[in-house]
């Protein structure tokens, strides 16, 4: 893509349009990279991914959502199991006391289903906005927030869409500005970019075809 002209101003609803029609066409199939088939897989994996790679959660859930098929079976197992089950997690000790907590307080409030809404969503032990909005929008095609992981918070103040470093401000402020029908795919979309091209501690502005609309990019016309 080459932009003709001078670039609308950011966070105006054209400059917004334009980023999101030229990431939509490098990054089609943009899709949330955890592996699962049920809602409650996606809740245990998530909680599994802080500060962990994909590709590590999927090679470890392969196995362990095997094992265990409902949130009763993680409430159920020892703590000294289940941390032996992920030990190849990063802060594993901790993630399988959120997740027994988590899988607990669906069976005491919601008869052993995840919920399928915001409010009820970040109740859960070790659940925040990011993760409840990824599990909403990923398994139940739900959109109630915009993901805020690192690559998104990032971006989008290098596009120039908010200044806010605090992830709920930052989500607020692109609730107001994007629609709604872009959250869930321009989320991924953007964590895809972040990782391929604007990465945090050397950005490829050079290889970016966004750089006529980034008011950030190293690249000078």
């Amino acid at each position: 893509m080459t932009p003709e002209l001078i670039s609308p101003q950011p966070d105006t609803p054209s400059h917004i349009q334009l980023i999101t029609q030229e990431l939509e066409r490098l990054y089609p199939d943009a899709r949330y990279d955890l592996d699962f088939t049920t809602p409650l897989e996606l809740l245990v994996a998530t909680q599994l991914a802080a500060q962990c790679t994909d590709e590590r959660v999927n090679t470890v859930t392969r196995v362990l959502f095997q094992k265990y098929r409902s949130a009763q079976d993680y409430a159920q197992v020892s703590q000294e199991e289940l941390e032996q089950d992920i030990q190849k997690i990063t802060f594993f000790r901790n993630k399988a006391r959120s997740i027994r907590a988590a899988c607990q307080y669906i069976l005491d409030h919601y008869q052993g289903e995840v919920p399928q809404t915001l409010r009820e969503m970040v109740r859960l032990p070790g659940v925040g906005r990011k993760t409840a909005n990824v599990i909403l929008g990923n398994a139940f095609g739900i959109s109630e927030g915009f993901i805020i992981d690192t690559h998104v918070g990032r971006l989008v103040r290098h596009f120039g869409w908010t200044t806010q470093e605090d992830a709920d401000r930052a989500e607020q402020e692109l609730m107001r500005i994007v629609p709604q029908s872009d959250w869930l795919p321009l989320a991924h979309r953007i964590i895809y970019h972040g990782r391929a091209i604007c990465n945090a501690r050397k950005p490829k502005c050079a290889q970016c075809t966004l750089q006529q609309l980034c008011p950030s990019s190293t690249v000078k016309p």
